[in-house]
């Protein structure tokens, strides 16, 4: 993963690269989350597509109105993301997620699925979540609905991995033809093993 970049998306699915707002993840030195700040969860949220600019604009003035709020939104979207983590690694690991963490997600599924609505648009209807200025969680509900679709889209869950670049820790949903994808991304952690074998080579 870059560290002079956080805006990084090798993911390949909305959860994934949220989850991956953590550098270095398995380092206890080098570990870096990018979520310091609301300011900062939203600049990524712009970024990702998740929010407009306008949107962004204003939960951000929400925010200087209320700074405890926006200060517990935060924390629960760490939360969220670190759940979210552990369950995929479980499914990287072809193990069970632990049964605290499941109830969380369904806990944040109960909470921001209520907000659900069927919305017609031209010739066709289209399922989304209702979006008001006032809630400065606005973000996480697509972030949740993109964990939540992938974990229940059964044949696609193989192919949810974990980088091999120790300490890297970043998660990917594995596009490749024949499911070989071993790295976040060969120009980093890939680059990194490939130099690393050239020098035990040379060695």
């Amino acid at each position: 993963m870059s560290e002079t970049n956080p805006y990084m998306m090798v993911g390949e699915r909305l959860c994934m690269d949220f989850i991956n707002t953590v550098s270095w993840r398995e380092s206890a030195e080098k570990r870096r989350d990018w979520y310091t700040s609301y300011a900062k969860l939203v600049d990524w949220c712009i970024h990702a597509k998740v929010l407009t600019g306008q949107q962004a604009k204003a939960l951000l003035l929400k925010a200087e109105e209320k700074p405890s709020e926006a200060g517990d939104v935060l924390k629960q979207a760490i939360e969220m993301r670190e759940v979210m983590y552990r369950i995929f690694m479980s499914v990287s690991m072809e193990t069970s997620p632990h049964p605290p963490d499941l109830e969380r997600l369904n806990e944040y599924v109960t909470h921001f699925y209520q907000t659900l609505q069927v919305i017609h648009e031209k010739n066709h209807y289209t399922l989304t979540f209702k979006y008001t200025k006032k809630n400065l969680d606005a973000m996480l509900p697509p972030i949740l609905q993109s964990a939540v679709d992938l974990l229940v889209s059964k044949n696609e869950l193989e192919r949810v991995k974990q980088c091999e670049g120790d300490p890297c820790g970043w998660l990917f949903f594995d596009t490749s033809r024949n499911r070989s994808r071993r790295w976040c991304s060969m120009a980093d952690c890939g680059n990194r093993a490939k130099a690393r074998r050239f020098y035990q080579k040379e060695k």
